[in-house]
């Protein structure tokens, strides 16, 4: 399912269910020693998932350790994201001489918890959504903002070396807008954000990203994949989150993957 969201230059590769039978690297077991089964099946299948796609792309396999922020590191010359959610594991990996940056998240398709909702929105992002599920509400539009602005950090992390809360993002969707992708969405730095978060290493400000998504097998994905020269010039990278609580690096009070 994933591929449909990414570049063709992309390598992608979408699981439902785990593969146990994938060798970790020996300092990839390390970050999973003693961990819970459900965490090293989850941790392992991602991984081999990652691992086909580099394979994919003419490269060898390397450990992808979480860095700084929970996130792994990819080979030299490749970027990628890794997401997972309960029974659904998915990796993209593309060359960094064809897309700048990648960012998936996949979430169950289920309401988002009220209690999570008002943490992570903004008064106009939920006046977006009533308007959203008022148009259609067989899409679960709370959840899917959640996976866009997961996406969004995915991307943003490795350029800006810095955590982002939800409150400093913004994500709006554009079902009916013929002039923008079906099943799209926008999702840029409030402006709050864009005055005060740092800079790029270049001094450029970070741009408005734009996604893909979609709903099937009990699953939303969102996506994005910017092009070379989309992005400022970045600080050194830290990794791109994973996925949180085990699903990402980063705690549940920041913005989430």
């Amino acid at each position: 399912m994933v591929e449909e969201l990414v570049p063709a230059q992309a390598a992608a590769l979408d699981v439902f269910g785990d593969v146990c039978s994938h060798r970790l690297f020996a300092a990839e077991r390390a970050v999973v020693d003693g961990a819970v089964a459900s965490r090293v099946r989850e941790f392992t299948t991602v991984r081999w998932a990652a691992a086909q796609c580099v394979r994919r792309l003419g490269h060898e396999p390397a450990p992808l350790l979480p860095g700084r922020m929970g996130a792994p590191s990819w080979p030299h010359g490749l970027v990628g994201s890794l997401t997972h959610c309960r029974g659904y594991r998915a990796a993209v990996v593309a060359s960094n001489s064809s897309v700048s940056g990648l960012g998936i998240d996949a979430e169950p398709d289920a309401p988002l918890p009220e209690r999570v909702l008002a943490h992570v929105t903004s008064a106009g992002e939920r006046r977006h959504l009533a308007e959203l599920r008022s148009a259609d509400p067989a899409v679960r539009w709370d959840r899917l903002l959640f996976c866009a602005k997961e996406a969004f950090y995915k991307v943003w992390s490795p350029v800006m070396g810095t955590w982002l809360g939800f409150d400093e993002a913004e994500a709006f969707f554009h079902p009916a807008d013929p002039r923008l992708p079906e099943r799209g969405f926008t999702v840029r730095l409030t402006a709050s954000a864009s005055r005060h978060r740092p800079r790029a290493a270049d001094g450029a400000g970070f741009p408005a990203l734009r996604g893909r998504w979609l709903a099937r097998r009990g699953i939303l994905i969102a996506a994005i994949a910017t092009s070379v020269g989309e992005l400022p010039g970045g600080r050194p990278p830290a990794g791109r989150d994973e996925d949180r609580d085990g699903h990402d690096g980063r705690p549940a009070t920041g913005m989430l993957s």
